[in-house]
């Protein structure tokens, strides 16, 4: 009797233990609504002449929905454009600058694909497990910065820090 009480209790538990939900689990398992997924959208305005509107494009833009990124750049005193588009020459001298060492044609396909095989490689020892643990901050340990460390060393190196707390 306390084998099959043992056993009904193990058996679930090591099959649960199976699921390969990846390095980051970002499921809700709440019921309520979702407050990410809620956009705020700019004011309704009346225009001018209802004649000059534009005709409408189904599967395009409202006049109405906010841009995160185009708020983002707008913010930085720049503007956001086609970014598979040409630079614009007011960027030329940065663009160049960041560029004076080379640069890989195809680096963000490559850096995609070393991501990938790096954390399909991790998630092979990931795939039993008990209880569901966020597994990103593990696999990632070695390459993460640790903030206390490099405030530390750019201060040692002279570096002015002004929007760190100050050195106790």
């Amino acid at each position: 009797m306390m084998r099959k009480l043992a056993l009904l209790i193990v058996l679930p538990l090591a099959v649960a233990g199976c699921a390969n939900v990846g390095l980051r689990d970002l499921q809700s398992t709440s019921k309520g609504p979702d407050e990410f997924g809620i956009a705020p959208v700019a004011a309704l305005q009346q225009p001018d002449s209802f004649n000059s509107l534009p005709a409408p494009t189904p599967g395009g833009a409202n006049r109405a929905d906010r841009s995160a990124l185009a708020e983002g750049a707008q913010a930085f005193g720049g503007r956001l454009g086609d970014p598979n588009g040409a630079i614009p020459a007011s960027d030329g001298a940065l663009v160049n600058h960041a560029s004076r060492l080379g640069r890989a044609a195809g680096i963000r396909e490559d850096l995609a694909q070393t991501d990938a095989d790096f954390r399909r490689r991790k998630a092979r020892f990931t795939q039993f497990r008990i209880v569901p643990v966020d597994r990103y901050n593990q696999a990632y340990r070695r390459q993460a910065l640790d903030a206390r460390a490099e405030q530390n060393r750019w201060r040692r190196a002279g570096a002015r820090t002004p929007s760190a707390p100050p050195a106790p």
